[in-house]
């Protein structure tokens, strides 16, 4: 069976708050480890009111401590924010204090807005220097050499796995030439996936984490025990994506029985295309897409992001992915 995983933004839900939504994450961290999923990761967004994650070594913090043995991690942080040598600290510590299950999954994009951007202090010009801050941050979670000036404290000697995130050919070539893990964000941005693949395995180069490629991808996936139900829970994903479209990021909304009265054409076509790489229904009408689509792209792992209005619907949910042959 692939591999499967959950890719949580710790969405803020209409009528509660970033407190609520990060206690939220945690059940669900707890749910599926008992489920038996592989990793649970978060992902590093700024100024936006429906996600909470935006501390994003913090939150991985505190979900591995509500959790015992699955993996944690980011999908991703986003490098260019951030000194190389603080997040070797940061990951350093969640990897002394919980060994053999932080993941360090590592973006390029701000994770936000212009405006944001320069809010962080971040330099607009930061992701030309991604691929020297991986090697960077890379060396300071290695052992530390004799006479090294400057260390990871903690960090040094943890070797946190690192993997490339990425939504377009850029990354998939990063990911090979280092040897690295990669994961594709085909959730929102489906539309290179087949092609980012393909260049991935064929210029991989083994490195000293990885001798072997290891591809990823993520999916929008809502089961529930009939179609019709899936497909309304569905419509919270559906306004999230329009949200997008609208420029208006919001709290994530209860679903609604008519998603065509809420979307223009325009609207519709847009977000329905970055939601290409959704899979939605009853545990019968999914199984034989979530199939082909793992037959199609050869991926070694399914990233699945769920986001469900309903706390117990989204645990079905996954409950009911977890019980497909894929």
């Amino acid at each position: 069976m692939t591999a499967l995983s959950v890719l949580d933004l710790v969405p803020v839900r209409q009528g509660l708050t970033p407190r609520e939504a990060l206690h939220e994450s945690a059940a669900l961290a707890r749910h599926v480890e008992a489920l038996g999923y592989t990793r649970f990761w978060v992902a590093e967004h700024h100024n936006m009111e429906g996600i909470a994650s935006a501390a994003t070594a913090v939150v991985i913090g505190h979900l591995a401590n509500q959790t015992a043995s699955i993996r944690v991690g980011s999908g991703g942080i986003m490098l260019p924010n951030h000194s190389p040598l603080v997040i070797a600290e940061q990951f350093g510590t969640l990897a002394s204090l919980y060994p053999g299950r932080i993941d360090l999954g590592l973006g390029r994009a701000p994770g936000t807005d212009r405006a944001t951007l320069r809010a962080l202090r971040r330099d607009a010009t930061a992701a030309d220097s991604f691929p020297d801050d991986i090697l960077e941050l890379q060396a300071f979670l290695a052992p530390a050499a004799p006479g090294q000036a400057i260390r990871a404290i903690p960090g040094a000697g943890t070797e946190v796995p690192l993997w490339i995130l990425g939504s377009s050919l850029y990354g998939a070539q990063l990911a090979a030439v280092l040897g690295l893990p990669y994961a594709f964000a085909s959730h929102f941005a489906p539309d290179a996936l087949d092609q980012a693949l393909a260049v991935y395995r064929e210029r991989f180069e083994p490195s000293q984490q990885s001798a072997t490629s290891y591809a990823m991808a993520a999916a929008n996936v809502v089961l529930a025990d009939s179609d019709e139900e899936a497909r309304r829970l569905f419509t919270s994903v559906q306004m999230r994506f329009v949200g997008m479209v609208r420029n208006e990021r919001g709290l994530l909304q209860p679903p609604i029985d008519d998603i065509e009265s809420y979307w223009t054409p325009a609207e519709k076509h847009h977000a329905s295309r970055m939601l290409t790489c959704s899979f939605v229904g009853a545990p019968a009408t999914v199984a034989s897409q979530l199939r082909a689509f793992v037959a199609r792209t050869g991926i070694d792992e399914l990233i699945v992001a769920s986001a469900i209005y309903d706390q117990q619907a989204k645990f079905r949910s996954f409950e009911l992915l977890r019980g497909l042959d894929i």
